[in-house]
């Protein structure tokens, strides 16, 4: 099946486990995460979405790109819209974001879109902050 997905093979149970809570967030809350295409060619960019944090009630807004299309713009586009849609469709109160301390560029993705600075964090283990977005704000 996976040479018809164009989808590589899991490289680790927690990756696979990951994937499937991404469907269960659709059934459960009725949003995940989506992927990003260009447009113009359809090239396949990254993903974006939401997601309910684990074991928390916070939602929590998340992407990731390859790395060839960081700094042109996508990030901020498709979080800004994965933004908007949380609280104006979705009705969404309250939406964070959480980024390792190191990674300036998603710093910089969140604060473009509106995002507030909270604090530091743990984020996948490693020192992070946090950033909210409350709507309307």
């Amino acid at each position: 099946m996976l040479e018809y997905t164009g989808d590589g093979a899991f490289e680790s149970v927690h990756d696979a486990r990951t994937f499937i809570e991404n469907y269960r967030q659709y059934l459960l809350h009725g949003f995940g995460r989506w992927l990003i295409v260009r447009h113009a060619d359809g090239a396949k960019l990254g993903w974006c979405g939401l997601r309910r944090a684990d074991n928390r009630l916070e939602v929590d807004l998340g992407f990731r790109l390859a790395q060839e299309y960081w700094g042109q713009g996508y990030a901020s586009e498709a979080a800004l819209a994965c933004l908007n849609y949380g609280h104006q469709y979705l009705e969404i109160p309250e939406i964070i974001a959480r980024t390792h301390r190191s990674n300036l560029r998603s710093q910089r993705v969140l604060e473009r879109i509106g995002m507030h600075f909270e604090g530091e964090c743990a984020f996948d283990s490693e020192p992070g902050y946090w950033y909210r977005s409350t709507y309307p704000s």
